[in-house]
C-alpha cells in the first residue's frame, strides 16, 4: 500500500514539493502554518487539511517538515498538539529545512521514545526545481528508515544522498551555506570596491572569473551586479540565520569560526538597515551604498 503523507510548512519550497507529490499521485494530509495560499492549493488537488501537526502525525506514515528555522520545527514538534504527540511506531518524520545539529538530534530522541524515526533531509536548488522533481537532497539518520523513504524522496529530488548518522544532513548544509555567503559577500564587496576605485564591474568579472576564482556563486553575484537579474532567490534575512546558526554549530562543537565572522556582520548590518527581505546578489548595491560608511 502507498505510504500516505503529512506535510507541515507549505511556502514556497513546501508549496513546490507538496504540488510534485500529487502530481505523483500521493495523498497528503496538511496542516496551515503562516498562510493560507499554499494549503489552499493543496485542498483544492485534494489534500486533507487537519488543524494541528498531532493529527498530520496521526494520519500519516510519513511526515515531511519544510519550515524556516529550528525554533518553528520544534514548536511543530513538541507540545500537546505536536507531531510527537501524535507520533506512532513505525512513524517517519523528514526535516527538509536547514535546522540546528543539536535540535535535529534532540528531536531524533524524542521521537525514538515513540518507536518513530526522524531524519534530517536539508535541499538544494529551488522552487522551480521542486516542482520538477530536481532538488538535491542530503539525507541522514537510521538507514533502514531512509531506505524505506527513498522511493519518495526520489521523486522530489535529482540528487539523492544518505550522509550517515542523524544531524549530518544538516551539518554539511550549514557548512556549504557559511561558504555560500562567505563567498557572495565576497564578491559582493568585489564589485562594490570596483565601484569605488572606479573600475568597470565587467572589466572585474572579465579578469577574475579567468581564472580559479570563477564559480557558480560567482556568476549569481554577476549577474545582478551587470545585468540586474537575480538568478538566486535568497534573502538576506535566511543568509543570516544560516550562518547564524554555522556559527552557533561551530560555538557547540567548542571551535572558533573565524571566516564566518564578517559575512555575519555583513549580513545582520544589513538586515537591520532593512534589507533583510532584499535577495543575496543585491548585497552587491547595498555595499557599493555604504562601502566608506
Amino acid at each position: 500500500m502507498a505510504e500516505k503523507i503529512g506535510f507541515i510548512g507549505l511556502g514556497l519550497m513546501g508549496s513546490a514539493m507538496v504540488g510534485r507529490l500529487q502530481d505523483k499521485g500521493h495523498a497528503l494530509t496538511v496542516v496551515a502554518n503562516r498562510s493560507r495560499k499554499g494549503v489552499d492549493a493543496a485542498v483544492e488537488r485534494g489534500a486533507t487539511e487537519v488543524d494541528s501537526a498531532r493529527k498530520v502525525a496521526e494520519a500519516s506514515d510519513i511526515v515531511m517538515l519544510c519550515m524556516d528555522t529550528s525554533d518553528n520545527v520544534e514548536a511543530r514538534m513538541f507540545g500537546d498538539d505536536g507531531v510527537i504527540a501524535g507520533a506512532k511506531e513505525g512513524l517517519v518524520v523528514v526535516d527538509f529545512g536547514t535546522s540546528l545539529p543539536t535540535s535535529t538530534k534532540k528531536i531524533g530522541e524524542a521521537l525514538t521514545e515513540k518507536g518513530a524515526t526522524y531524519l534530517d533531509a536539508p535541499l538544494g536548488r529551488t522552487p522551480a526545481h521542486a516542482k520538477d522533481g530536481a532538488l538535491n537532497i542530503m539525507c541522514s539518520g537510521d538507514e533502514a528508515a531512509y531506505d524505506r523513504v527513498k522511493p519518495v524522496l526520489e521523486e522530489l529530488g535529482e540528487n539523492v544522498f544518505h550522509l550517515g548518522p542523524l544531524g549530518t544532513g544538516h551539518t554539511i548544509k550549514l557548512i556549504n551555506n557559511f561558504f555560500a555567503m562567505t563567498t557572495a559577500m565576497a564578491m559582493s564587496e568585489a564589485f562594490a570596491m570596483a565601484d569605488a576605485t572606479g573600475v568597470p564591474r565587467q572589466k572585474l568579472y572579465d579578469v577574475m572569473s579567468a581564472g580559479p576564482l570563477k564559480s557558480g556563486m560567482m556568476d549569481f553575484i554577476k549577474n545582478f551586479a551587470t545585468d540586474g537579474q537575480i538568478d538566486l532567490a535568497f534573502s538576506m534575512a535566511n543568509g543570516s540565520k544560516d550562518v547564524g546558526y554555522y556559527r552557533q554549530m561551530a560555538e557547540n562543537f567548542g571551535a572558533n569560526s573565524r571566516m564566518s565572522a564578517c559575512a555575519d556582520a555583513t549580513l545582520n548590518e544589513a538586515k537591520e538597515n532593512g534589507w533583510g527581505d532584499r535577495m543575496i546578489p543585491e548585497m552587491v548595491d547595498y555595499l557599493s551604498e555604504r562601502l566608506k560608511k
